[in-house]
């Protein structure tokens, strides 16, 4: 089944999977410094949403459709402008609605402001759209009103089988509303050291606040300061959607750090639940350097066998089985290896090797930690093609 589901991936046979878009919500308040709750509107629906395993598209992909749709992000859009995005990027559902701050009045009792929330669900599949369904509370009690909004568009998208409103709440903290703020306006910053500087502060106004952390891990981890970044990428909470992105990036940190048992750990818990290729790979390397001939081949061999097509992966598989002394399938992987990168000079030294059955020297720096890792990780693309192959 691995291999059919990651070949079927290369393929790129996913595309009709039901996903779904949530676009940032319109602000009707009379503030255009309160544009950041539509945004956080938007973050915290999907977060829900996806981490009950539902197939969301994320930021990046909806704000490449503002761009190739010349629409400017934050801006309330037409009813044709929404159906335009949704079709844009081949999305079966898009949430939208907008919200509003009211003011406290006063003489009332009730002195803070309050937040009311509308939200609809554009079914583009059946061009029909559902009743409003609305969410209102204090402004500071934004992130339950988020929580309990995503619960309600849950409910609405899968009914049968949502969890209890109680668990569903009970299971996403409180976050203080000025780490949200910190943290949207982050994400919207232009520059880097924006983006840094509000997430660390949203980060340390409330500790138990998960998703700036991923943002910082991997601010730093583009630094190549791995200590930092896995420090950061530590603190990511299970419930987060970023969850299992954090830990394969967690275990190339701590790779990169030394920390071979600690990266182990944390590939082999993403190969359980996103059997990709690229966390086979990058756990067989790290098999490899502690010296678990048996468990690294197996490693390779799967992201072998979920893309034939990568020299990478053939030359990783080559090197494991060249270190352990099996020099005929060392061969064979070697020239597959160079049949796909015909200049791989590494491969072709290695292959003169093992021809000659010349095994590795001690201290070698031609022919010592020679695995090569990955990098990328696209779990929606798994995600999404293991939705569409459950419905055959």
């Amino acid at each position: 089944m691995h291999r059919f589901l990651i070949l079927a991936a290369f393929c790129g046979s996913l595309l009709h999977a039901q996903t779904a878009i949530v676009l940032p919500f319109f602000n009707h308040s009379k503030s255009a410094n309160l544009d950041w709750i539509g945004e956080s509107l938007a973050e915290s629906v999907r977060d829900s949403l996806v981490s009950e395993g539902l197939l969301v598209l994320d930021r990046d992909d909806r704000l490449e459709a503002y761009r190739r749709l010349s629409l400017r992000p934050g801006a309330e859009l037409t009813h044709a402008s929404i159906i335009k995005i949704g079709e844009a990027l081949d999305a079966a559902k898009v949430i939208y609605g907008s919200f509003q701050v009211l003011p406290a009045e006063p003489g009332k009792e009730i002195t803070k402001s309050s937040l009311r929330i509308e939200a609809r669900i554009l079914d583009l599949k059946r061009n029909r759209q559902s009743q409003p369904f609305e969410e209102t509370g204090a402004l500071e009690d934004l992130a339950y009103s988020e929580s309990h909004l995503g619960w309600q568009t849950l409910t609405a998208l899968r009914p049968e089988g949502a969890p209890s409103e109680r668990d569903f709440l009970n299971a996403r903290p409180r976050v203080r509303i000025d780490a949200v703020e910190n943290y949207i306006r982050g994400l919207l910053a232009a520059s880097p050291e924006q983006r840094h500087r509000l997430f660390t502060q949203a980060a340390r106004l409330d500790e138990h606040y998960s998703q700036p952390c991923f943002q910082l891990g991997r601010i730093h981890w583009e630094k190549k300061d791995y200590k930092v970044a896995a420090g950061w990428f530590e603190r990511v909470a299970r419930a987060d959607p970023h969850y299992l992105e954090a830990q394969f990036f967690l275990g190339l940190c701590r790779y990169n750090n030394g920390d071979f048992p600690g990266a182990e750990q944390a590939f082999t818990l993403v190969a359980a639940s996103v059997p990709l290729n690229e966390v086979y790979n990058d756990l067989g390397a790290v098999q490899s350097r502690r010296n678990d001939a048996a468990g690294a081949i197996s490693s390779f061999q799967k992201a072998v066998e979920g893309d034939d097509a990568d020299p990478d992966y053939h030359f990783n598989l080559a090197y494991a089985f060249w270190l352990s002394g099996q020099f005929p399938a060392a061969i064979a992987s070697f020239r597959e290896a160079l049949a796909r990168s015909p200049n791989d000079v590494e491969a072709t030294l290695l292959l003169g090797r093992a021809i000659r059955g010349e095994g590795p020297r001690p201290g070698d720096p031609k022919a010592d930690s020679r695995e090569r890792l990955k990098t990328n990780y696209d779990e929606t693309a798994y995600r999404q093609l293991q939705a569409e192959l459950s419905k055959h």
